[in-house]
């Protein structure tokens, strides 16, 4: 069979897309890369071994599905504009995250009109550790009633948590953020009540940015903990470790027992945490070798699913057009974003020089 041929647009985070076509089970077929011209875009065209387009018009029609990882005007890119553009010759596409809503709503309209499918990825939802968070949290859901979800994040990933939180709830309605709570004047997070899918919700975000590193400086970038009656499950961090921890819960027995280790209550035998997957997180480099361009695999084969069942992109552009203006309300409640200029990088520690302290 034929593989589908996709054509990369950028070569920022773009670098993750195409790092997917290395992967052996990968079923695409790379066609070309479309870019400004830069030294770098020429060199990652040269590195995979296809032409380099600088405009549309050059993309060849047998271009099945384009990833344009280029943002939209929240971050002063033509994204948008170039889907449109692609999608009006045909053109299936994934528009990486994230874009206004009215851009959205702009892409789906070019998406109708020239009978090809659109959709918004926000990446993480394909990171294994996000999956095995997502996936437990369903089956968590479907057992009990959730009582309370905790959330922290940092600004560059604000959008893609209302993501994961929605396809681990499998609702997002009701929602909303009730303001933002009083904090230290240089406290890095903003904290804020809501509520999603009927969940009451506390959320933090590290509302802050270093313009000239933008991408760095993040503390962490999603922590998310959902309880129900028998526990919690949390998302320690985007690359793991998923955790489960039973509720504390001390047995009737122990009333009258004078040893309370002496309980005939079979919980008290199991562990109060345990983990679900590998017990650490990925180191930085697995996430970047391995875990991205896996996640970015994922992503595009979605969209070639939909493709292939002639699903449409209405519901789904409508589902991230309500995510996004849900993300613009934490934006406003939480304020302007705090803008920090250190003088050096931060000094990064592994457990191990934590560990050799006397």
């Amino acid at each position: 069979m034929t593989r589908p041929r996709v054509v990369v647009a950028g070569t920022g985070f773009g670098r993750a897309y195409l790092a997917a076509f290395e992967r052996a089970d990968f079923g695409f077929e790379l066609a070309g890369v479309l870019a400004s011209g830069s030294a770098l875009s020429r060199a990652c065209a040269a590195h995979h071994g296809v032409p380099l387009w600088t405009t549309v018009e050059e993309v060849p029609d047998d271009v099945d599905l384009a990833c344009v990882v280029i943002g939209g005007v929240m971050n002063g890119g033509p994204g948008p504009r170039l889907s449109r553009a692609l999608m009006r010759r045909g053109v299936h596409v994934l528009q990486e995250h994230p874009l206004h809503p009215d851009e959205l709503v702009a892409c789906l309209r070019a998406a109708t009109e020239s009978g090809v499918v659109f959709r918004l990825n926000t990446h993480y939802p394909h990171v294994e550790p996000v999956r095995r968070f997502i996936g437990t949290a369903r089956e968590l859901v479907a057992r009990q009633q959730p009582l309370f979800l905790d959330v922290t994040c940092a600004f560059q990933v604000l959008y893609t948590v209302f993501d994961i939180l929605g396809q681990a709830l499998g609702s997002i309605r009701p929602h909303g953020i009730d303001g933002a709570l009083a904090e230290a004047p240089q406290a890095p997070y903003r904290s804020l009540t809501g509520r999603f899918a009927g969940v009451p919700l506390s959320f933090r975000l590290q509302n802050e940015l270093v313009p000239f590193d933008p991408d760095n400086y993040s503390h962490l970038f999603h922590r998310i903990t959902l309880g129900t009656d028998g526990g919690h499950l949390t998302l320690v961090n985007t690359h793991g470790p998923v955790q489960w921890s039973m509720r504390p819960h001390m047995p009737g027995d122990m009333k009258e027992l004078v040893r309370f280790g002496d309980s005939a209550a079979p919980h008290l035998t199991v562990p109060s945490v345990e983990h679900l997957g590998p017990a650490q997180g990925a180191s930085y480099r697995e996430v970047l070798r391995d875990l991205w361009p896996q996640a970015t695999a994922r992503a595009i084969a979605a969209t070639w699913d939909a493709v292939r069942s002639g699903s449409d992109s209405r519901g789904h552009v409508q589902y991230h057009v309500a995510l996004a203006k849900l993300a613009m309300r934490v934006n406003e409640a939480c304020g302007p974003v705090r803008l920090r200029h250190p003088k050096a990088p931060p000094g990064l520690l592994a457990a191990s020089d934590l560990q050799e302290a006397p």
